[in-house]
This record gives C-alpha cells, structure tokens and sequence, in this order.
C-alpha cells in the first residue's frame, strides 16, 4: 500500500520537569513518514495507551524498572495499529499489530518487535492495551492467591485496580475490597466491578476505614499507591500476608518526592509479610494463559472491562496528567485513527 501521509505527528519531551509535569514540557511535533526499510512495517496507530508509570519516565527517577524519555525524543508505550506498507512477508498489509512505539501516529517498526494479534478477539482493538495481564501476575505468580483469601485493592477505579479485585473474585478469593478516590468510584467499583465493598481514602483513617469492611484482617494486599495505604495495609494484614508491589501513585502524584514507605517494618517480621515487587515484564509467559481466560470471562459477562478513550494525539499529554490526578476511570487509552 502506498503511504499518502508523509509527514505524521508526534509528542516529544521538552523538557525535564522539576516536579509534576506541566503541557509546556511537551510538544508535538511533525515527522516524517518513511518507506520501511527490509524488515520493516509501516503501522497507523488506531490507539495508544496512558499508562500511571510514564510520570516516572517523564521524571527519570533513580531505580525506576523502565527506560526513561529522552529529552527532544518521541514518547514511547504500548500502541496497537494497523500495518499499512510491510517490507517482511511474515507481517502482511492490513495486520493488526502491538508494539511498543505510541505517542506517534504512524510508527516504523522492526517486524520482529511487534506481535501480530487477532483483530476479532475483543469488541475493541484497544482491549489489548489493557492492564489484565498486570493483574493476574500480581495476584498469582506474585501474591500467590489462594481460594478463600481477602483481598485488598488500592486504586480499585483504575485500569490495574478494577481488573485485579474482578481477577481476584474470579480466581476464588472469598472477599475483595478496594479503596477509590471520591464517593463515585466508590459507587462504581462496588456496582459495576462486584467489589465487596470499598471505600474512599479521604474520608477517614486508613486502617480505621480498612478494618471496618475486612474485620478478619486481609491474606493478599495488591499495591497501586504505596506511601499511607500501604501502611494501613501491613497494620491489618494477616500473618503469612502477602504484598504485589505494582504501583506508586503517592509518589507520580507529589512529583517525584519520595513518600513515607512502609514506615515502621516490624509488624512485616512479625506477621512474616511478604513484600515483592515487580513489572509486566517479569511475566510474560503468562500471557497466553491470561489470553485465554481474558477472552472467555468477557464472553461470559463475567470480567467488565472500564475504558476512557480520549480523541487525538494532541490530548495525549494532558490525558495523562489528568490520569495520575485522579480524573478518570478505568484504562485510559487515545484514539488516532478511527
């Protein structure tokens, strides 16, 4: 197929914030539109995905597990496009395709980094770029959930919250709970999600509010947040409790300051908690195996899948800002191309 496009836009760091970023920090861009060279294919992103930890790439924070953004480079995260000229005949013309080349519209790609999806597995194309496969390692290789555990999500309205509290249900946990940001979210991740219950962090004590809808203490704390919630969640934990370390909003949200941690770890040696951390990454291989299970709760109604889509690649930067403020729910994802 012959390219018409030949130039195409994209979102560039400007600049190296000092703290929470600003829209002056970014910048779009226009770029040209190559032929692929051998090995190559052409793909027009249809949808890119706004993920929480880019504010740590945007910041470049000492031991972050991802590569951060260069200043004057294009953005990069995981996109899901159409390929439109392909110089590998292992990747055809028309080929839905994932990589990892987002904040463009159109992206030159060595065929042998992307993954060649099938284009009827999900109502959406943008499905893909959900964090399901997050929240299954976390809940199975790395908190090891058992059936008739309690489990405890913060962040519960997000895209890795809402999915790992109905993971968690669905894998046999005998009660999940969630906290959320307003009294909406709550409502939501209550009636839409099938969370036993929930609760808005900013009403009141976190461990107050925490061993009122969990008076058995919890097994499995699924960590989005860290800094406060984390430590009201080892104060109610269980003994033999154990901790997936995903994400650190308290700290995207102040800037980059580092928060208070897990503050006094005696009661982790006490209750022998186990505290790990990991990424996507590290668990690749269950992707498949996540895949199929996706695919049959969605068919089964069983898995609701909250999406925010946002239009344009010129809205991507402030999406973005507005996602780690709280503003939306779900996965937040751009359209480029319908």
């Amino acid at each position: 197929m012959t390219v018409t496009t030949r130039t195409a836009r994209a979102v560039q760091l400007s600049a190296r914030p000092d703290g929470f970023p600003e829209l002056s920090d970014f910048r779009l861009v226009e770029q040209p539109v190559p032929d692929p060279a051998r090995g190559q294919v052409l793909v027009r992103n249809m949808y890119m995905s706004i993920d929480p930890g880019m504010l740590m790439q945007i910041g470049a924070y000492p031991g972050i597990p991802m590569p951060p953004f260069a200043v004057g480079a294009t953005m990069f995260g995981d996109a899901i496009g159409e390929v439109v000229a392909s110089a590998d005949p292992n990747v055809p013309e028309g080929a839905l395709v994932l990589h990892r080349l987002g904040w463009r519209e159109y992206a030159m790609a060595e065929a042998s980094a992307i993954r060649v999806v099938d284009p009827g597995a999900y109502p959406s194309p943008s499905s893909y770029l959900g964090f399901g496969l997050v929240a299954y390692a976390g809940l199975t290789a790395v908190a090891g959930l058992r059936a008739g555990d309690t489990v405890f999500v913060s962040s519960a309205a997000g895209a890795t919250g809402g999915m790992a509290g109905q993971i968690a249900r669905l894998l046999g946990a005998g009660r999940v709970v969630g906290s959320a940001g307003s009294a909406e979210k709550v409502r939501h991740v209550i009636g839409e999600l099938g969370f036993d219950a929930a609760f808005d962090y900013h009403d009141a004590p976190l461990a107050e509010q925490l061993r009122a809808v969990v008076p058995n203490g919890i097994d499995v704390y699924f960590d989005n947040v860290g800094g406060a919630q984390l430590r009201a969640a080892i104060e109610v934990m269980n003994v033999g409790g154990r901790i997936a370390l995903c994400g650190a909003l308290t700290r995207q949200r102040s800037g980059g300051l580092p928060d208070e941690g897990p503050g006094d770890l005696l009661p982790v040696i006490g209750k022998r908690i186990t505290l790990r951390g990991f990424t996507m990454l590290d668990h690749l291989d269950l992707a498949a195996e996540f895949g199929q299970r996706l695919r049959r709760w969605i068919a089964d109604g069983q898995l609701v899948q909250t999406e925010t889509v946002v239009d344009g690649l010129e809205n991507a930067p402030r999406a973005l800002l507005d996602l780690v403020r709280g503003h939306y729910t779900g996965k937040v994802v751009v359209r480029l191309a319908r």
